[in-house]
């Protein structure tokens, strides 16, 4: 069996390292990934999903270093169920709604540019996800 997801988003927070009672680096960060569509309504919808991500190893460290709030990254790993429950960890807000958080156990990040203009998106960056069109120039 095999699962693995990528991830395509921007650092919600300064990533923090620690160190396991065996000496082994994680640095653990917050993605937010985006998506905008219109509804039935005709109105527009923007919709953010937060994934908590850990990296080990010399990866780690790594991301400690070079990484920031705001950078744009892409993740690739394997989303971490919650072992009670094998769902997203959920989890209730101050304000006392509910809130779910997808765990994902990176095994490979990759730092991508920040854009010419520094207020770009990911999708202004490399094109955006919905198909563009046959002028679109592949990032890579």
């Amino acid at each position: 069996m095999f699962q693995q997801i990528i991830i395509v988003g921007y650092l919600g927070n300064d990533p923090e390292m620690r160190f396991t009672p065996g000496g082994q680096a994680v640095t653990s960060f917050s993605v937010a990934t985006s998506n905008s569509y219109t509804n039935n309504a005709g109105q527009k919808v923007d919709e953010t999903t937060w994934f908590r991500v850990s990296v080990w190893g010399a990866q780690a460290e790594s991301c400690k270093q070079y990484l920031s709030k705001g950078r744009p990254v892409l993740v690739i790993g394997r989303l971490r169920p919650d072992p009670q429950t094998g769902n997203p960890r959920v989890f209730q807000r101050n304000d006392g709604t509910s809130g779910a958080s997808y765990e994902v156990n990176a095994q490979n990040v990759r730092f991508l540019p920040s854009g010419s203009g520094g207020g770009g998106s990911i999708e202004q960056d490399f094109g955006d996800s919905t198909g563009g069109g046959e002028d679109d120039e592949i990032p890579f």
